[in-house]
């Protein structure tokens, strides 16, 4: 099995706290119909990054060689460093619980000295709800605050972080810089490359079923996640000509919308080849949706990150086929960096962390899976 590597690149005061309260938008509402696509312009990708900052290339290569080693104990006393860390966690998929884990069994192992405050909450594209927990993060005065960008609209909130300098943010589950912030960045991007996600399964579904097939996507939230890894498919799949594409949905990160959504496609589209999902929980929705059908036979669909409810379902024949990421290398790599930066090497970090992939399908033996696991959940058991 081939492992793709995507390492392309590279005290708060109190009017801070009160000014988030701007942000705080909330929002609702069930799945939304024929989901309309917008581009991912805002950010640079990796390719175009690295040609950018001719240094990012072989920082990242050395990083890269760092967090895929066994851990270096440090040898002399650092001080002890405060994280807060701010995950959506309340997803099927365990990307986040063993991000976690995989971090602190870094940081322990390394012997850096740290206390974690962890907040979890649901979909990162609740803004509202965002903001109300990095206040509450922000009470310990940390020196790192570990976070995701998925919505723009927490754009602002990021922005007056890092122009105040403390505490230092890792952006989540992004590896494309922001254009607007420029020479500003975040400490770290640090995530699996949507894009270069996506395009696996694209060559996938090309090789397994050929071009101009009739399908559906099930977009997450609305946000920097669903464009990059639905939006990109949507572009390189649909056929104006053919009009393949059957129907579009946002769902979220909720698997009863999910098959909600996949059950009203399904009896409304008989020849349905694919549905694309964007996320396990859709994912799992989508299963759900075309077992209820009956429609096993004949319609197929994808997860997205090879998390274990996946990998089982790819076991069982549920599922046709993900792009699993080595999990594990996510938390490892925000271990090293604070380890680096705390020592006095921060010359040494990446802006960008992007980690590997593999393609994993129900032509994949139990064996070969088990071999996966053991590279990707090194840490997170």
């Amino acid at each position: 099995m081939k492992l793709v590597n995507t390492l392309n690149g590279y005290a708060f005061k109190i009017t801070f706290i009160a000014g988030l309260a701007f942000f705080w938008l909330l929002a609702t509402g069930n799945f939304t119909a024929h989901a309309q696509g917008s581009s991912l312009d805002e950010f640079w990708s990796l390719a175009e990054f690295t040609e950018l900052n001719e240094r990012q290339k072989q920082t990242s290569d050395n990083f890269a060689k760092r967090v895929s080693a066994d851990a270096i104990k440090i040898d002399r006393a650092l001080k002890p460093v405060k994280i807060a860390v701010i995950y959506p966690g309340k997803q099927a998929s365990d990307y986040w619980r063993r991000s976690l884990s995989s971090f602190e069994a870094r940081l322990a192992e390394i012997g850096l000295p740290y206390e974690i405050g962890s907040f979890f909450s649901g979909s990162s594209s609740y803004v509202g709800n965002q903001a109300q927990l990095i206040t509450e993060s922000l009470k310990n005065d940390p020196d790192y605050l570990v976070f995701t960008l998925d919505a723009l609209r927490h754009k602002p909130i990021v922005q007056r972080l890092i122009a105040r300098g403390r505490p230092k943010v890792i952006l989540q589950n992004i590896t494309t810089p922001l254009k607007a912030w420029r020479d500003r960045q975040p400490f770290l991007y640090v995530g699996f490359d949507h894009v270069t996600g996506t395009e696996l399964l694209i060559d996938y579904y090309k090789k397994r079923l050929g071009t101009k097939k009739n399908f559906a996507i099930l977009f997450g939230p609305r946000g920097y996640v669903s464009r990059a890894r639905g939006n990109t498919f949507l572009q390189a799949y649909s056929d104006p000509d053919s009009m393949n594409l059957k129907a579009s949905y946002y769902v979220g990160y909720d698997r009863q919308k999910s098959r909600d959504a996949a059950e009203r496609i399904l009896d409304e589209n008989p020849n349905l080849d694919f549905i694309y999902a964007c996320s396990t929980d859709i994912a799992l929705g989508a299963i759900d949706a075309i077992e209820s059908r009956n429609r096993q036979a004949n319609v197929i669909t994808n997860g997205w990150g090879g998390g274990s409810d996946e990998l089982v379902a790819i076991l069982k024949g549920e599922l046709e086929v993900t792009v699993m990421r080595m999990n594990d290398d996510n938390g490892v790599a925000m271990a090293e960096a604070i380890v680096l930066d705390q020592s006095g090497k921060s010359a040494e970090i990446p802006i960008v962390f992007s980690g590997e992939f593999a393609v994993v399908s129900k032509e994949n033996s139990e064996e070969d899976i088990n071999e996966l696991k053991a590279r990707a959940f090194r840490y997170s058991k």
